[in-house]
This record gives structure tokens, C-alpha cells and sequence, in this order.
């Protein structure tokens, strides 16, 4: 610690690591128990920091003691992630210790990485979420075991001579149609419509009532594997119910009666006082009555740098106190905060169909009623119902639920492996017809933190180098994003930082350092000026798409420090892969101003007229709706809560691994690398799917057909109407497999580019 003026200056870093029960667990003397969560099937996940030193944190995860299910998981999380050096888990004392390197990340970045890290080890992994459920796979055995004995019995009776009952032929044929039946009657009674299911119920009757009871074994297998490989293109788990204050700590700290105490989040009423400290998330809406602190607002508003907030401004829930402590009197909770209100706008949003809308099946449908007219035609003309038969069992139903749905989840599947989840085939048929892409800023497009740009050095005798070399000295382990920012990038230049002595930090303002005995001040230009340093030299170059801090030695400035939010290294490739190859007209849209948000467009070549700024969650969402109303198909693409809005009303939503737990829960895809090129992919993976569709329909129909033509004009034996059926189906099905056999995601993308080359071929094929 520094000293000056006779006071002692406790640095920043030593706040942020003590405890809260250093400081709120004492009040008039007395000491305030602390509510301890023992419940383990509590929905809401509980930890505590223990103790904390640069480089190292301890902490007590009670689920650690109940759940090995989520020990696993975290056990997998935590050496999965890059930023932890090494852990040690004790599930009996429900201890997590983590280190870490200090000079790579701050110690509140690390704080806010682990508590993702403690709120991801209680989601379902993306593995299991692409595999059903042991239920959903009792399901999918139940309904596939009755078809393939009535096959396998048919098979023996027809091929092998074996004597089978006939009660046991009929008996297994009767109860494995009763799904498709059901079906067929559903439609009649409340669709009010004949549907493909009436076709296969008249074909199956037909065709058992005859003695070929292996056509309708055949069929109903066949109809049995397309339902389930159908069901497993849907959305395999349902959208969780979204609750804000599941995204925030379980417990906060309120004044009462002039005592401190903490209480559960969901017992804090309207007119208390919340105190909220470093490295803590603002549970509440409300207006500070005391203190200052610098807040992150990125997640809710998009703002990539943070601001200071004083007695009198309004805060929000979900923000994150960077800085400095504050108390809150409360004005709004839960689901009446900002934050609150974008998730029930969110959930207002209307709901798609998480199954495939494929034209084929509408295609198929409409062709029920001119088969069974040509069907009734031909037995009224020749008395003979196997040739009637026979034209029922070709109406190209089957193979389009076997054929189509295969595609897709070969697709999902083939996603799956590129880091790519696709929740369900509508989503990847909406992607392959997309022409307008949104992009959020904030994190999306640019890396949601400050990176320094340039050094300039403002005195003659005095270098850029030395003055980086002053400013990481004064700066080195305080938690301000800027100040981690400059010892990156010192660290990154080979600069050699020399050691500070006494240093005093002002919240908002800079920090002054003693170096080698020069007096050293780091900050804003009212920071520098409140200091006695002349600053007359400026220039007025500087704009507000880049944010400058100055630096200043022996009342002298010497130089300049810009840094901005800089652009993902992947981000001018994508977009313009977009405008370019794809065609696709890309809208820019963010909550920080005019200004910054025209200087990032311009950079990624992204026209004026649609770049949108200074919106709100609600604007957003209205701006998607907007575009959708033009007739456009159009996907947003966002990682924050501010963007879960416009993410519900878009055609399709597209987020990030790492982004918040809301906007993860609400797109249809998720980017589980955290890089844009995986969008490239996920649209060229969309493209050739439907490219596969359109090749599997016509496999479907030519053939089906000919064989109505055939059975119409010259009579076809049931049977054979079976095999040009089920066959078409095996040679459509095995073709729709044809993503997953594709080797990498280049491959694709290069594929998608030549615009010569079939769907899947390898290069240089035909």
C-alpha cells in the first residue's frame, strides 16, 4: 500500500480481494449470520468466494458435496479453459481452488470466467443435448419393435417357408399401423383434411386383407423409421423457462434497520437498500444514494467501455460493478428491471414450428386426393384391387418422411462436428433462405473490450516506448478494463515495466504513482488538468470512436495512450465473405452512438443506411420486424441479454458459447467455437442441405411415377410397388446421408464457392 499526505491509500486489488464478511458482516457491534443454501435440488447454483490473491482463488461450491454429476461437468469445464493454469476440487469440503497467471488476466475478468464456468457445469452438455434422452430412446426402440418383427416375420414366411400363424402375422401388422391410423383419423377429424397417413392406412389394409403381408410390413418399418428420424430433427429440448434472477448471484447484501445483512435475492423489496461491490452484478433497477463505482453495462446496453456512476444516476440489474461500491435504493425487481422487461418482451415473441416445414410433405399432401381418385379409377375400371393396391402403396409419402428428414439430421449432425449446434430443421431451412443478416456490435463484431491502438509520444526527448513503459507502471493490477488493456499491450511490445512505489487511484478519474522518483499521473484530460499539468498541446484529433487516456511526469504530459473496442481478427473476412460471395445484405445494429457505431461500419465496409444506433432492446427487436415486414428473410446475429429481443423475433437467431445464458437459451444456433467463419459454415451446411432435399425429391419421384404410369396403364404387382417404393426411399435416404461423410468445414465452404461442384463432392469432382 501506498501512503501520502500523511493517510494510508489501500490499493484497489486489496478491496476487490477482501471478503464481503470483511466488511458486512459487522454492524453496531454485532456480528450478522449469513444465510447458508443447503438445499442441493435448489435451481439456482450458490458459491462463495473464500479467499482471493492475485493468481489464486478459493472457493466453496456446496453442489460440489451433493452433485458428482456436476463435478464431473465442472471438473471438464475447468480444464477446458485456457485462462486456469491448474485446480484442485475437495467435494467433501466443497472447496474449488483455481490459479492462475495475473499478468495475462485481472482478477475480476477471472472471477467473472469461473462464475460462467460454476453457471455452465449445471447445463446440459452439447452432447447430450444432439442425443436423446433415455426416455426419448425408449420411445424411438417402442415404435420401430413392432414393424420390424412384422418384417422379420414376413420375411420368414415369405422367403425362408417358415410356418408363422396367421393371427401372429395379422395381429403384429394390426397393432403396428394403429400409430399411422391414429394419425390418418387426426387429420380427418380437426385437420379436416386427407392426409399421407390415409393413403398408408388404405395400402396397409388392402395389401393384409390380400395375404402380402410383407408390403405392409415393409411400409410400416419404413413409415416407423422416418417418424423417428423426423422427431429427431425437432428441437431436442425445449426453450428452459428464462428467469433473470437465475442469471444473477443467489444471495445480496441490503441495509436494514441500519444493520447489514444478507438475504436471498428473491426476498428484496421496493425502498431497500442494496449494497453492491467490486466484481458483483447489480441485482436491482434503482437510483444510488451513496458512493460511486464504474459499471459494466456491455450485456444490457451494448456499451463497451464502462462508466462511473455517482449518488443521484439510475443503475440496472445485470450490469457489473467494476469498480468502487455503491448503495441502491431499489425501484424495481426481477422481471419489472430493464433487463427483466427484455426477457418477457422475448418471451412474447411468437413461436415457430420446431419441426421441418419442408415443401416435399405439402407437395406430397396435395397428391392424396388425385391418387385415390386414380387409385378408385383403376379397380372400378379392372375390378382389381392389387393394381389399386399397388398405386397406393406409390405416393411418395414414405420416401419424403424417410428421405428428407435424413438430410437434416445428417446436416445437424454433420453441424454438430464443426462446433455448430443447430436446434432443429426449420432453422437450418430458414438459414438456406436468408438474405439479410444483423449484426449486433458489441461483442459480435468487435472483441467487447478495450485494446490500445496507438502510443504517441507528446515531448520531443521522451519516446512512445517510455511512455507505455510509465503508464503499465502506474497501471499494473488495477481492475480497470483500460488498465488491463495497457499491460497487455506493454506485455505484448516486450515493453520493460519499471515498479511503482506509493500510488493513490481516484475512481473515474486516473491514478497518480510514485516511479523511480517521478511523480506519474495516468488518466483522463480532467484528471491531468485537476493535477496542475499543462495540456495546452492537445490537439483535437481525437474522436469519440477512440477513446484516449493521457499520461503525464513532473506536471508534464508526455504522451497518449488510444484504445478502442477493436474488431474480431475474424470479423472483416465474414462480412465481407457475405456482401460478396453470399450476396446477403448485412445491417449493423448497437446501443453505443451515431458515431462509433459509423466508424466500425465503415471499417468492415458496411453502408451507412444500415447501421443502426442508440437502440434499446425493444428497438432492436423492432428494427428486425421492420426488415422481416419487407418480405426479407432475416437472422441476427447477438451474444448479450440486450439482444435476446431481436433474437426471438428473428427468422433465425445465431449466438455464441460464451455469450449470456439468455441469448444462448433463445437462438436457433449456437457458435460453440465463439468464431464468426462457423456462420459461413453453418449457411454453406444450410445451402446443400436444401441442394440434398431438391436431389432427394426428384430420387423420390421419377421413379414412383413411372410406377404409377405402369400400375395405371399395365398393372404392377404390389409387391413391386413396394420395392420402387422402398427403394427410391434407401437410395434417397443413403444420398441424404452424404453430409456426414464430408471431411472438413474448408471443404464445404470451398464446395459452396465454386458453384460447379455437387453438393458434398470432394474438389476437383463433377
Amino acid at each position: 500500500m501506498g501512503e501520502r499526505n500523511g493517510k494510508v491509500k489501500i490499493p484497489l486489488e486489496s478491496l476487490v480481494a477482501a471478503s464481503p464478511l470483511d466488511d458486512l458482516g459487522k454492524s453496531n457491534g454485532k456480528v450478522v449470520q449469513l444465510p447458508v443454501a443447503s438445499n442441493q435440488n435448489s435451481p439456482h447454483q450458490n458459491y462463495q468466494v473464500v479467499h482471493e490473491i492475485p493468481g489464486r482463488l478459493r472457493l466453496r461450491v456446496p453442489n460440489l458435496r451433493h452433485d458428482a454429476q456436476y463435478t464431473s461437468r465442472l471438473q471438464g469445464l475447468l480444464t477446458a479453459e485456457p485462462l486456469i493454469t491448474s485446480f484442485r476440487i475437495n467435494s467433501i469440503a466443497a472447496s474449488l481452488v483455481i490459479t492462475y497467471q495475473p499478468n495475462v488476466v485481472n482478477d475480476n475478468k477471472m472471477r467473472c470466467c469461473l462464475g460462467k464456468l460454476l453457471l455452465a457445469a449445471r447445463q446440459i452438455s452439447v452432447t447430450s443435448q444432439l442425443k436423446p434422452s433415455t426416455n426419448e430412446q425408449q420411445t424411438a426402440e417402442s415404435s420401430l419393435s413392432l414393424p420390424v418383427l412384422a418384417t422379420g416375420l414376413a420375411v420368414c414366411e415369405r422367403i425362408f417357408g417358415l410356418p408363422i400363424p396367421p393371427i401372429l402375422r395379422v395381429g403384429t401388422v394390426a397393432v403396428a399401423s394403429l400409430p399411422v391410423l391414429q394419425r390418418a383419423v387426426t387429420g380427418i377429424v380437426r385437420q379436416q383434411k386427407l392426409t399421407i397417413d390415409v393413403l398408408d392406412c388404405l395400402a396397409i389394409a388392402i395389401t393384409t386383407a390380400q395375404g402380402h403381408f410383407l408390403t405392409p410390413a415393409l411400409m410400416l418399418s419404413l413409415i416407423a423409421i422416418g417418424e423417428n428420424i423426423r422427431d429427431r430433427t425437432a428441437r431436442t429440448s425445449q426453450l428452459q423457462t428464462l428467469d433473470l434472477l437465475s442469471c444473477l448471484g443467489q444471495f445480496i447484501w441490503v441495509e436494514r434497520d441500519g444493520e447489514k445483512v444478507q438475504i436471498p435475492i428473491h426476498d428484496v423489496q421496493i425502498g431497500d437498500t442494496v449494497i453492491v461491490y467490486p466484481g458483483e452484478q447489480v441485482p436491482v433497477d434503482g437510483t444510488i444514494i451513496k458512493g460511486k463505482a464504474l459499471l459494466d453495462e456491455q450485456k444490457l446496453t451494448g456499451e463497451s467501455i464502462p462508466s462511473l456512476k455517482t449518488k443521484g444516476q439510475r443503475v440496472f440489474a445485470s450490469t457489473l460493478v467494476r469498480e468502487g461500491r455503491i448503495y441502491i435504493l431499489v425501484e424495481s425487481t426481477g422481471d419489472d428491471t430493464r433487463a427483466g422487461q427484455s426477457i418477457k418482451f422475448m418471451e412474447a415473441a411468437p413461436v415457430h414450428d420446431t419441426r421441418m416445414e419442408n415443401y416435399a410433405t405439402t407437395i406430397a399432401e396435395k397428391a392424396v386426393l388425385p391418387t385415390l381418385l386414380l387409385a378408385a379409377t383403376v379397380f372400378s375400371l379392372t375390378k382389381n384391387a392389387a393394381r389399386a393396391a399397388s398405386i397406393l402403396t406409390l405416393d411418395f409419402a414414405t420416401g419424403i418422411r424417410v428421405a428428407i428428414p435424413t438430410v437434416v439430421l445428417a446436416s445437424l449432425s454433420y453441424a454438430a462436428k464443426q462446433g455448430i449446434l443447430i436446434r432443429s430443421g426449420r432453422a437450418l431451412e430458414q438459414l438456406a433462405q436468408i438474405d439479410t443478416i444483423v449484426f449486433d456490435k458489441t461483442g459480435t463484431l468487435t472483441k467487447g473490450e478495450a485494446e490500445v491502438i496507438n502510443v504517441e509520444s507528446c515531448h520531443p526527448d521522451v519516446s512512445q516506448w517510455r511512455v507505455l513503459a510509465l503508464a503499465a507502471a502506474a497501471e499494473q493490477r488495477l481492475t480497470h478494463p483500460v488498465a488491463a488493456a495497457i499491460i497487455r499491450y506493454a506485455d505484448a511490445q516486450g515493453v520493460n515495466i519499471p515498479q511503482r512505489s506509493q500510488w493513490h487511484y481516484q475512481l473515474g478519474l486516473g491514478v497518480e504513482a510514485i516511479i523511480n522518483g517521478e511523480t506519474v499521473y495516468v488518466g483522463s484530460d480532467r484528471f491531468l488538468r485537476q493535477q496542475g499539468v499543462d495540456m495546452s498541446s492537445l490537439t483535437k484529433q481525437y474522436h469519440l470512436a477512440e477513446s484516449t487516456i493521457y499520461v503525464a511526469s513532473n506536471q508534464e504530459l508526455q504522451g497518449i495512450i488510444t484504445y478502442k473496442d477493436v474488431l474480431r481478427n475474424e470479423s472483416p473476412d465474414v462480412i465481407h465473405q457475405l456482401l460478396t460471395v453470399e450476396g446477403i445484405d448485412v445491417h449493423l445494429l448497437t446501443g453505443d452512438n451515431q458515431q462509433i457505431a459509423n466508424a466500425v461500419a465503415a471499417e468492415l465496409g458496411i453502408p451507412p443506411s444500415h447501421t443502426h444506433a442508440e437502440a434499446f432492446p425493444a428497438q432492436k427487436a423492432a428494427i428486425v420486424q421492420q426488415l422481416h415486414n419487407q418480405g426479407r428473410t432475416v437472422a441476427f446475429v447477438g451474444d448479450g441479454i440486450n439482444d435476446s429481443p431481436a433474437l426471438a423475433y428473428a427468422d433465425v437467431s445465431v449466438s455464441f458459447a460464451n455469450g449470456s445464458e439468455i441469448a444462448r437459451e433463445t437462438a436457433d444456433i449456437v457458435l460453440m467455437q465463439n468464431d464468426l467463419h462457423g456462420l459461413l459454415t453453418a449457411i454453406a451446411i444450410a445451402h446443400q442441405a436444401k441442394q440434398l432435399i431438391q436431389q432427394n425429391t426428384a430420387i423420390i419421384t421419377i421413379p414412383n411415377l413411372a410406377g404409377l404410369a405402369i400400375a395405371a396403364l399395365f398393372g404392377l404387382n404390389p409387391l413391386a410397388a413396394t420395392i420402387v417404393n422402398n427403394g427410391s426411399t434407401v437410395v434417397a435416404g443413403v444420398n441424404g446421408l452424404r453430409p456426414i461423410l464430408t471431411t472438413s468445414s474448408s471443404q464445404i465452404r470451398d464446395t459452396r464457392a465454386s458453384k460447379h461442384l455437387s453438393p458434398y463432392s470432394p474438389p476437383g469432382g463433377s
